[in-house]
């Protein structure tokens, strides 16, 4: 009975983050809601992909510092950032420095080459050079390909996007600070970047919901959504990506 448990989630948080009430609506920026079903707990965690680092349109002056804020060192995120710029234009000229083009990846034994378009899914961005499956796994949380900003949403950004938009430690945790004290209905603060804060966003949003039993046993499912009345046939929202993990 997990699974379901952990599926109803999924939907009790598109009918909170759509409802009409703002005072009702959810705040998508990872806090964590909870509630129970029986004698089971429900953690459910929502993020706006707009407070994500989308890789097909964010330039090197975003992507680089994401890079160095998850460990990277500078060179490698050099690189790295050239080769994500590579992947993702239409020519064949190296982005310098670092980049990577057709010829480097036949000298890495990789025949498939750059791809010269967009990114289809989040996994694709291990096909670029130098990106590890454990580099990949550290910047998953913070990337996206679904919101169309060059620059991300500081009012849903995590700590380490915001330090890839150049805040400082003791800004990131003066943001921080407010933005977990904020609720519906209470006045918003004015962000660093000299605008107010956003309370809900796009409409596209990563969704974690957790099921836990007394005995310790669980089931997650996380999800990208496009959540409105435009789901297919009649639902409340679009399903753009799905994983389940459960330990039953």
């Amino acid at each position: 009975m997990l699974r379901p448990c952990a599926e109803g989630g999924i939907e009790v948080a598109t009918m909170r983050l759509s409802n009409a009430d703002p005072l009702l609506q959810w705040v998508p920026d990872n806090r964590v809601y909870k509630y129970t079903v029986g004698k089971t707990r429900i953690e459910i965690h929502t993020v706006d992909e707009t407070g994500k680092v989308d890789i097909n349109v964010a330039g090197s002056d975003v992507i680089y510092p994401l890079l160095l804020a998850v460990g990277v060192d500078a060179l490698q995120a050099q690189n790295i950032t050239s080769s994500i710029m590579d992947w993702r234009d239409a020519d064949d000229l190296l982005t310098l420095p670092g980049g990577a083009e057709d010829p480097q990846y036949a000298s890495a034994d990789r025949p498939y080459g750059a791809k010269d378009g967009a990114f289809q899914t989040l996994p694709e961005l291990q096909q670029v050079l130098g990106v590890t499956p454990d580099l990949f796994a550290k910047l998953q949380p913070f990337i996206t390909i679904y919101s169309g900003l060059g620059r991300p949403n500081p009012s849903f950004a995590p700590p380490e996007v915001l330090a890839a938009l150049g805040l400082q430690a003791p800004q990131i945790a003066q943001l921080l600070a407010q933005r977990e004290a904020w609720r519906p209905g209470m006045p918003v603060f004015t962000l660093p970047d000299g605008n107010p804060l956003a309370t809900s966003g796009t409409g596209t949003y990563s969704v974690s919901s957790l099921a836990i039993e007394p005995d310790g046993s669980r089931a997650e499912i996380t999800a990208t959504l496009r959540v409105g009345a435009n789901g297919n046939f009649g639902q409340l929202y679009t399903p753009l990506a799905w994983r389940v993990g459960a330990n039953e």
